[in-house]
């Protein structure tokens, strides 16, 4: 169960960014509804390192803006790899960025994968919802975890 919360976790910031400096990329993402006027706009989504790194730090962020002052609210994310759902998770939006959020505002999380994670493409689905359960925005993005584990150094 350790490792399923890790992986969760790192999903969960998925609406995070990997900070690291040496290989940060920005994804390419769509919104789920591209119809919809969102309240909430994403305007980038940042993974650090990319590809994500079996048992080293990865960072998302994910750059948003809106014109409301949000001070409560929930991310929802779901992950699947290849076309298998292997998550679904609900956080509090205030513990990932600071509350009230407002104008331009950034989602960000870091975690570190089990060095057992599958590697391959996984994709994310993230919703932001508000106080009163209204989507305030849902985005998806892919992302990779590569296919080489770190060796440990006697």
């Amino acid at each position: 169960m350790a490792s399923h919360r890790r992986l969760r976790d790192l999903l969960l910031l998925a609406a995070a960014l990997l900070l690291s400096a040496s290989c940060a990329a920005a994804a390419n993402f769509e919104y789920c509804n591209k119809g919809r006027h969102y309240p909430v706009k994403v305007s980038g989504v940042e993974i650090v390192p990319d590809p994500v790194v079996r048992g080293q730090p990865a960072t998302f962020k994910i750059s948003a803006s809106t014109d409301k002052t949000i001070t409560k609210g929930k991310l929802v994310v779901d992950v699947w790899y290849f076309f298998l759902h292997v998550d679904s998770e609900t956080h509090d939006l205030c513990a990932g960025t600071p509350c009230p959020a407002t104008g331009k505002f950034v989602l960000a999380s870091e975690q570190t994968l089990p060095s057992y994670t599958p590697p391959g493409s996984y994709s994310l689905q993230m919703k932001l919802l508000g106080d009163k359960n209204e989507e305030l925005t849902c985005i998806s993005f892919g992302f990779s975890i590569g296919f080489v584990a770190p060796v440990a150094i006697m």
